[in-house]
Formats: structure tokens, sequence, C-alpha cells
């Protein structure tokens, strides 16, 4: 049909979560930053049950700040907002903004950790299991295009505030210091796009979750294990061609 270059594909309509097209949807792979979209929807859901507020502070661990991997270069001196850590969690996937939020909603990021593959559990994501909460390659930490397509519906779905973050293409942090480019090259070029997150590793590959709406329709496409960045955004843009 689309013949992909991809290792996986799936294509779901949001508000049904009904699959319209897939490629090797339950084959586990690794997630790589992808895995930052149940953080987020754990951060989310901790922000709309009124447990976290976008204005608390959040401090900076010695673990966040040396993460390495795409980061913002934390300080342990330095706060930053839910807000801000939201901002460079979605558009440029900081690796130490993630882990400081695990620490401060669970405590640790092990206890974090857990609760990510609890959620992952009560949604049915029976191809998942997380090691830890940014997709840094860990042996066992693997998820499937039909799953990252679920824990997607269910944070567009359920929190749509975070479109906010999503779809910012350019933005600062630090009073303009820290210049910001978001990593989804389809919020800038691709109508609709509201989000959604992507990820790439030297074994992952080059992995997308890729969310846009058009005249009502709201469409989720992942794309797991492409071989380079350019045909990840191709093969997301062609899948959701296909009803679009």
């Amino acid at each position: 049909m689309l013949n992909l270059e991809s290792g996986s594909a799936v294509l779901i309509e949001q508000n049904s979560g009904k699959v319209l097209y897939e490629h090797n949807m339950h084959e586990k792979l690794r997630p790589a930053s992808v895995t930052k979209i149940m953080t987020i929807l754990l951060i989310m859901e901790a922000i709309d049950s009124g447990r976290l507020s976008y204005d608390d502070q959040i401090p900076c661990s010695e673990n966040s700040s040396s993460m390495g991997g795409s980061q913002i270069w934390l300080d342990v001196k330095e706060t930053l907002t839910v807000r801000e850590m939201l901002k460079a969690i979605c558009v440029v996937s900081a690796n130490d903004c993630t882990v400081a939020m695990a620490e401060y909603l669970a405590g640790s990021e092990e206890a974090f950790v857990a609760q990510m593959n609890t959620k992952a559990k009560e949604l049915g994501m029976n191809d998942t299991t997380f090691k830890n909460c940014h997709g840094i390659d860990a042996d066992g930490h693997v998820t499937s295009s039909y799953d990252i397509a679920l824990m997607s519906r269910e944070l567009l779905t359920k929190h749509p505030d975070i479109t906010e973050f999503t779809t910012i293409w350019m933005d600062t942090l630090r009073d303009g210091k820290s210049e910001l480019v978001n990593t989804n090259k389809l919020i800038r070029n691709y109508k609709g796009a509201t989000g959604l997150k992507t990820g790439s590793t030297s074994l992952a590959l080059y992995n997308l979750s890729a969310s846009a709406t058009r005249d009502g329709l709201s469409l989720i496409a992942v794309i797991m294990k492409a071989p380079t960045t350019k045909i990840r955004f191709s093969e997301a843009t062609r899948v959701i061609g296909l009803w679009f």
C-alpha cells in the first residue's frame, strides 16, 4: 500500500481511537523521547486534578542536571515553573526538565516510572514497559506504535490544553536567553498540526507521534524506526494523507 521504510506505523482517529492504517503496529521497539508523552500525560493529570499548578516552582537536582542528551542545561541553583518545564519538554524534549518534574511529582524517578507503567496498563498498552521517564535507550524499555497512539490519544482528548505547548514552533526561556525551536518540523509546515512528540537515538532510529486536525477530523499518526529524520516526517505526512 504505502511501502513504508519505517519499521512500524499506525494511524488512528483521535476521538474514537479507531485504527485507520497499520504496519507492524504491535512490534516492540525503542521509543526514544516519544516516551515523554506518558511523562507529559502524568504532569497534565496532576495539573488538571489540582495537585500541581502551572506556576509551581520546580527545583533541579544533581540527578536531573546530569541527564545528557537533549536538555536546556538546568542548574542545581535554579528553579523553573511547571509552565516553563512543560515548554522545554514539549518543544525541545529536555531530559533534565523531564527528570526534575518526575522527581517533584513522585519523589524519585523510579517511583514516577512505576506510575508510568501503571498508567500504561490502565490504557491497555500491552506492548509497553517503561524503564525511565525520558527515553534514553535502556534494555527492556520498549513500546509499539499502537501503544504510542493510545497514550497520545489519552493526552490530546483528556488534556487538550497541552496543545498550547505542543504547537509552539519557536520560543524562549530565562528572559530570552535560552532559545527553543521545536524538534517536530510538522508544526511549522503541516496544515492543522497539533503536535505531538519526536524521538531519536542511534538504536531507536527516528520516531514520531504526529497529530493534526482538519475540518473537524483529528488524526494521530505514529512512525517508529524510520531510517532518517526526513523519512520520519515524510512517512507521517503520507500516512495522515490517506485521510486528509
